[in-house]
Formats: structure tokens, C-alpha cells, sequence
């Protein structure tokens, strides 16, 4: 290679320019619309190329496969699946608001079919996708030459359609993406004409104006829209979110029982993936109370049904169904698209704008198109009459002649005639000099001389071509025009949310060693039928080997569920939203509940009524660390969840109570320990702040309960062996922060009773539900454990089968337990 033919480059700016062409040519060439006509080139050659090809809607069809070939070998040199598909799309009812192919053959459904291939397939324009074409002939657009300079093709269509808010448009480019919904052909019509004739004061033109008239997207497959509030932002700024939602209704069965049938979808839900999602619900026990899920979809129309257990909560299920499955969608409506070869988001006035300033500049090119072709037919029309009314000389002067260009100069000399009107006159039949063919020339003069002076006085008034649009968007509405498919509801007229559909009645919240959750009425716990203490209990969960139901907390339904982790992180749910199960059945995996690692242990569950509340949320560690965090924080908890507590290594989230700043806190250890201490010397922290120093521990002890004391209440101690006792407050003297405590059970007392394994601040009126990790209750009063000192080692309150232990216990207030009638 020789030295002169290698040239240093920057090998930065070498790839900084490349890719800032690549970018352009898809953003420019693919990927977005252009806002005049609203197709992308590929949409647009496939058009062209038709009507090319003479493909009118009152012909017969054409194989798809000639079409595609066609607009491959001539305009748009890619893959001929790419041109397939879009034109495909463009005869899809699912997918476009009016059709712009006519389609014979099997081009696509709702469910995600492909279409058939191309050879079997046949298509030819609809009748509106002519409206797309009109007057392309009368150079109302510039042409431009194709890949390989041998045609023209349009730069863009003379688009008689709006076409860009018509049937909308969805592309990704590079940096970039464009989502444009479809609208209802009237509406666009009106408020154009609306805007037309406010022309002179367009800016005082608002979004509200125009959506007099537009009440927002107009999707093919129908559906609802929730609220207008996602409209409005979309329509002034040029994006926002649009909320669909499924068209559902509710029907009455056999045997007390109803079912939900589905007859509309939002736009672009895959019926086959949203019926496989609802399959999935059911099997994973995330909607438990569908019975039979059934495809009824056929010529007539779509219907989905599913038929629901005796009893369930029809409203309740289309709620959590409307949460979990795309039967509610959000549209991400932006509306991006060319001006002047630019990428631009427009507004909803800006985009009818466009358009009127196109089909403007259509009009003007199409009536200079034809007053020039108006000025030369009268121009030839003069000489005939010129002719007509000398014909003896004319016809004399022509016979004189030698030859034909002869004749032509001699008209021009003697009769002041130009070379094309001699030549119409050489080129005149002799049957035009009969009395009714004069007259007919005579007539078609006038007639031009009439469409010259209309095209003339179109051209010199602006304000004239306006009208002219406005009069063609009327028109385009009377003979194309349809009524609305998608209905707009306001979010207040819709389904009640799932929370007020849920009956507000007292739950039991169980959660087991291995990770199983599950909710049970209070009642089926039979709780007003009484036990005595020594008892064995009755069966109160189904659990695997080894498996033990470690937490069981008291909530009301429609309470937000706050789940601490062992690794100081939180999960939000709502208490409905945990399936309901019978009182010995297993509940499900709580990882089909909220997102946990592997290996993360949920350590502590609090039902929270009002997060308003001014209270705070207070927590310990088992290795006696304890923070304050103000409740107001965990309002939201993202799905991913949130760090509660930021933990030293080796230690772990244990308990998490409610507390309003004023009150005492006690720690209770497993070796028998406890330490009382003022909430006031635990400052408030933020969620991720390592906490403080609660209580003092000796090597080989750790944290087994920590409460927030009341007024009025005692310390229940329960131990591994069954050993319970109620001590008075008042045995425990408030101490400093990071002390070691007092007794609560005496270390000699251990190795009969077992570890502390709860403690916890009861009421006399309270009762408390035992479990041990084989999953036995036991409902016991308060009143029935015995009221001894600290120091005591306290009596069996719960027989304990061999190879079996306690393992936790939940407290039941008055105020949770149920009713008579609930009972």
C-alpha cells in the first residue's frame, strides 16, 4: 500500500459521526411518522405502490406477495417480512382504526396469530386509503428519487385524512420512541373545523376548546378509559398516561354463584397472554376464587368468561384481576413525530395544525396545477373560436401551403396566433366545424374561463383555501365518519377500588418458620368456645415436616400489612390481599406474596390502620439493638421493598412495634432477662440508620420478645415447655438504655422450662392463642395463666407432646374478637 493512500483519522470522531448518521437514517427513514401524512416510508411506499399498481377498493385483489415484491423492487430495498408485517398491520381491524389494506385471507387475530404467509394472502387499498392519495397526480407533493435514482415516489402523500391522529402510530428509534393512540374520524373532522375557524386567533385556542370535540383516543378493540385526566396531559403537553380498561360485566348463575364475562379489551392486549396470566393467578393461588376460565370468542364477538366459586365476590375478583392482568392498562401516549424532517412532540392543537397547513399547501399546489392546465386549454380554445370564425381563410391559407410546418407558420403570421394554437387548428377534425360542435367549444370556453377566475380568486385569498379544507373534512366525516368505540368514564363512576369491596371484619395473620403465609377469620378460630389452660389445642395450620407457625397477628381486612425481614427490610400488602385459607390449611409461599431474596426470613408482620397517624414505628434486633423510624415513612413501600433497619453483620430484624413517642419499652431475653426503659431515650432515626444500643446481653443470650408497655397491663412469659406466668409492670423499675435488665425467670428454672420464647403485654380481658411448631393452638384467657413474681418459674399452661415445642404466641383483644352473629 502506498504511503499517500493512508490518511490518520480519529477513530472517535469517525465513530461519533457514523453513529449520529445511523441514528438519523432510522429516525428519519423508519422508524418515526411524518406529521403531515402520518405514515412511516415504509406504510407510505406500500400505499403508492398500490395505487401504483392500480389496487383501487372496487378491483379485484392482488396476492400480497406481488404487492410486497413490488414496493421491494421499486421503493423500499429491506427485508420483505418488514413489508409484509406493516402492510399486514395496516388490514388488521385489532390494530387500526380505519383500515387502510383490504385484506382477503387470514391476516392476523386479537390472540397473536400471524398472519398467513404472503402467497396465500390477497389485498387492495380500502376505500379511505384512496382519500390518502387523492390528487397526488397534480404534483401537490414533491417526488423524490428512489434507492436507485430509476423512479419517483412521494416524499409524502397529499393525505385528505388526518391521517397522524386517525390511526395513530407506534416506533422505536434510536433515543427515541413514538406512541400516537387512534382517534374517531368525526371528532378530528370537528374539531378542525373548529380550529379552521379560529384561524386568525389560533393561540386563544385552548386543549379544553378542542376537546369539546375530541374527547380523547378512539381505540379499535373498544374498551373504557379511566378518567380524563391522562388525556388532558397528553393532549397539551404531547405525552402523558392513558388508563383502558376491559369492558366487563357480571352475571348470576345456578347455585349462588356468578361469573364475569370479558367483551372488549384495551387497545394492544394479546387475548391468549392475558387468558394464560389469569391461568397462572389461579394456579399460584394469587386469585383464589375462580372456578373455570372459558374462550366463548366467535364471529360475532369477543367473550371470555369466568365463572367464580359459591360465594366469591364477583366485584371483588374483577378488581384484583383489573390489578394483576392487562383487563386494566396504562397507554404511554406520545405523541413524536417529523416537522421538517426533525423529530418534534406535538400537542393536540399542534398536530391539527399540521395538518391543516398541509393539506393548505396541497390546495395551493393542486389549484396552481390546474389554472395552469385551465390557461392552456383556454389558450387553445381561443384560437379555435379565432379559427371558427375566419374558417374560409384558414382553411384557404392552409391549402396554400407546400407543407404542415408551412401551414402552422402561415396561421401564426396572418392570424397573430401562437405555434400551439396553429397547431390545434391543423390538428382539428373537420366534424368540429359543425354548428353544435362550435357551440360545444364555444360552452367549454366559458367553462374555463369560469374555473380560471375560481382557481384564481381560490389563490389570491387565503381565508377561501381554509374553507375549502374545512368543506373537505366535512365531507370526509358524512361519508366515513362512524360513532365511538372506546367510552370514557370519569375515575369516580368507575368500580369501587378492591379495599372498599372488602367486608372490614377481624382476620388472623399466620406465618410459618418455613415462609408460609395465610389469613383466616377470627371466627374459625372458635374462640368464645373456651379452653382451659393444660390443654393440647386443636389443629390451628397445616404445615410440611419440620415447618412451624412461628407469627400469628390480629388485623382488620382492609388494613396495610407491613412485613419486616430478618436483613432489616420491608414489604408492603394489604391484609385482603393475603389468600384466605381454613384454619388447618396451609397457606402459600409468602415469596407468591412479595419479593424476597433467597434466604430472607419474614421476622415480624404489623397491621397499620393510618399511616397519618403521628406515631412511630419501633424496632429490635436480636442481638438487643433497638431504632425509632416515624410511621409516615413507610407509607409507600415499593414492590422491591424498602431497608427498614440497617444491620450490623450477624444480627437480625426481630420485632417491630407501633409507638406514639411517650411510652415505655421492654426487652425480654431468652435466658430469662428483661430491661424496661423510657421510648424518649431512643432518638428518632431515618429507615437505613444502624439504631442504638437497647439492651445489654451476656454472650450466650439473645433477644426472644420486645413490647411497648400499657397501662394497666402485665408481662406474660412464655417459655419452649409450656411454662407460662403473668407478672405485674410494677416488678419491673424503669432502667437506663444498654443495661442488663432483671429477672424474669430465674436461670435455675431453664432446663424444665425451656427458653423464653414470647413475652408480651396483655390486658386481664385479653385472650392469647398458643402455637407450638407442629402447628397445635391453644385459646387460653389471660386470666388463667397464674399471676406470680418475676423470679417464678411460672406453671404449664399447654400440654406439650414429645419431639414438639412452643413456639410463638398472639394476643386477642377485645376489640378483635368476633360477634355473635360472626360466631
Amino acid at each position: 500500500m502506498e504511503q499517500d493512500t493512508i490518511r490518520p483519522v480519529n477513530i472517535e470522531e469517525v465513530m461519533r459521526t457514523s453513529y449520529l448518521d445511523y441514528a438519523m437514517s432510522v429516525i428519519v427513514a423508519r422508524a418515526l411518522p411524518d406529521a403531515r401524512d402520518g405514515l412511516k416510508p415504509v406504510h407510505r411506499r406500500i400505499l403508492y405502490a398500490m395505487y401504483d399498481m392500480g389496487l383501487r377498493h372496487n378491483v379485484p385483489y392482488k396476492k400480497s406477495a406481488r404487492i410486497v415484491g413490488e414496493v421491494l423492487g421499486k421503493y423500499h430495498p429491506h427485508g420483505d417480512s418488514a413489508v409484509y408485517e406493516a402492510m399486514a398491520r395496516m388490514a388488521q381491524d385489532f390494530s387500526m382504526r380505519y383500515m387502510l389494506v383490504d385484506g382477503q385471507g387470514n391476516f392476523g387475530s386479537i390472540d397473536g396469530d400471524s398472519p398467513a404467509a404472503m402467497r396465500y394472502t390477497e389485498a387492495r387499498l380500502s376505500q379511505i386509503a384512496e382519500e390518502m392519495l387523492v390528487d397526488i397526480n397534480k404534483a401537490t407533493v414533491d417526488m423524490v428519487d428512489n434507492f436507485d435514482g430509476s423512479l419517483q415516489e412521494p416524499s409524502v402523500l397529499p393525505a385528505r385524512l388526518p391521517n397522524l391522529l386517525l390511526n395513530g402510530s407506534a416506533g422505536i428509534a434510536v433515543g427515541m420512541a413514538t406512541n400516537i393512540a387512534p382517534h374517531n374520524l368525526g371528532e378530528l373532522c370537528d374539531a378542525i373545523a373548529y380550529l379552521i375557524d379560529r384561524y386568525d386567533q389560533i393561540d386563544q385556542v385552548t386543549v379544553q376548546d378542542l376537546m369539546q370535540f375530541i374527547q380523547g383516543p378512539d381505540f379499535p378493540t373498544g374498551g373504557l378509559i379511566v378518567g380524563d385526566e391522562g388525556i388532558k396531559n397528553a393532549y397539551a403537553r404531547g405525552n402523558g398516561r392513558i388508563v383502558m380498561r376491559a369492558v366487563t360485566h357480571i352475571e348470576e348463575m345456578r347455585g349462588n354463584r356468578e361469573r364475569i364475562v370479558i367483551t372488549e379489551l384495551p387497545y394492544q392486549v394479546n387475548k391468549t397472554t392475558l387468558l394464560e396470566r389469569i391461568a397462572t393467578l389461579v394456579r399460584d393461588d394469587k386469585i383464589s376464587e375462580i372456578a373455570d376460565l372459558r374462550d366463548e370468542s366467535d364471529r360475532r364477538g369477543m367473550s371470555i368468561v369466568i365463572e367464580l366459586k359459591r360465594g366469591a365476590n364477583a366485584q371483588n375478583v374483577l378488581n384484583q384481576l383489573f390489578k394483576y392482568t392487562q383487563l386494566q392498562s396504562t397507554f404511554g401516549y406520545n405523541c413524536l413525530a417529523l416537522v421538517d424532517g426533525t423529530p418534534r412532540t406535538l400537542s393536540l392543537k399542534r398536530a391539527l395544525q399540521i395538518y391543516i397547513e398541509h393539506r393548505r399547501e396541497v390546495i395551493v399546489r393542486r389549484s396552481r396545477f390546474d389554472l395552469e392546465r385551465a390557461q392552456a386549454r383556454a389558450h387553445i380554445l381561443e384560437g379555435l373560436l379565432k379559427a371558427l370564425e375566419a374558417i374560409d381563410a384558414v382553411i384557404q391559407t392552409i391549402r396554400e401551403s407546400e407543407d404542415a410546418e408551412t401551414a402552422r407558420t402561415r396561421l401564426c403570421e396572418r392570424f397573430a396566433l401562437s405555434e400551439l394554437q396553429a397547431q390545434a387548428i391543423l390538428d382539428m377534425q373537420l366534424r368540429r366545424l359543425a354548428n353544435l360542435e362550435r357551440q360545444k367549444i364555444q360552452d367549454e370556453y366559458q367553462e374555463v374561463i369560469q374555473t380560471i377566475a375560481h382557481l384564481e380568486d381560490l389563490l389570491a385569498d387565503p381565508f377561501k383555501i381554509l374553507y375549502l379544507i374545512r368543506t373537505e373534512v366535512q365531507e370526509l366525516k358524512a361519508k366515513y365518519g362512524d360513532a365511538r368505540r372506546t367510552h370514557i368514564v370519569d375515575q369516580a363512576d368507575t368500580t369501587l377500588s378492591a379495599q372498599d369491596l372488602v367486608p372490614d371484619i377481624p382476620v388472623l395473620i399466620a406465618v410459618t418458620q418455613r415462609g408460609y403465609i395465610k389469613r383466616t377469620p377470627l371466627r374459625a378460630f372458635n374462640l368464645n368456645q373456651k379452653q382451659r389452660k393444660k390443654g393440647v389445642g386443636v389443629p390451628g395450620m397445616e404445615t410440611r415436616q419440620e415447618d412451624s407457625v412461628r407469627y400469628l397477628f390480629a388485623a382488620d381486612s382492609r388494613d396495610d400489612l407491613l412485613l419486616f425481614t430478618d436483613r432489616g427490610k420491608v414489604y408492603q400488602e394489604k391484609v385482603y390481599q393475603v389468600p384466605e385459607r381454613e384454619r388447618v390449611a396451609k397457606g402459600i409461599p409468602l415469596s407468591n406474596l412479595i419479593h424476597l431474596d433467597e434466604g430472607e426470613r419474614v421476622t415480624a408482620v404489623l397491621p397499620i390502620a393510618d399511616f397519618d397517624q403521628k406515631k412511630y414505628l419501633t424496632m429490635f434486633t436480636v442481638r438487643g439493638r433497638v431504632k425509632r423510624v416515624p410511621l409516615i415513612e413507610f407509607a409507600a413501600v415499593r414492590a422491591g421493598g424498602l431497608i427498614a433497619f440497617r444491620l450490623d453483620e450477624g444480627d437480625e430484624l426481630g420485632w417491630v412495634r407501633l409507638s406514639s413517642g411517650q411510652d415505655e419499652l421492654i426487652i425480654v431475653t431468652a435466658q430469662g432477662k428483661a430491661l424496661r426503659f423510657g421510648e424518649y431515650q431512643v432518638r428518632p432515626q431515618g429507615r437505613e440508620a444502624t439504631g442504638m444500643a437497647g439492651i445489654s446481653l451476656s454472650e450466650e443470650d439473645v433477644v426472644a420478645a420486645a413490647d411497648v408497655i400499657e397501662p394497666g397491663g402485665e408481662l406474660l412469659v412464655v417459655t419452649r415447655n409450656g411454662f407460662g406466668k403473668r407478672t405485674p409492670l410494677d416488678e419491673y423499675p424503669p432502667q437506663g438504655r444498654n443495661t442488663g435488665g432483671v429477672i424474669t425467670l430465674h436461670p435455675r428454672y431453664l432446663d424444665l422450662t425451656g427458653p423464653v420464647v414470647a413475652a408480651l403485654i396483655v390486658q386481664p380481658e385479653d385472650r392469647v392463642t398458643l402455637i407450638t411448631a407442629n402447628g397445635m393452638t391453644l385459646p387460653v384467657e389471660v386470666e388463667q395463666f397464674p399471676q406470680l413474681s418475676r423470679t417464678a418459674r411460672g406453671e404449664i399452661v399447654m400440654n406439650i407432646y414429645k419431639g414438639d415445642a412452643l413456639t410463638a404466641v398472639a394476643r386477642i383483644t377485645p376489640e378483635t374478637e368476633p360477634d355473635e352473629e360472626q360466631t
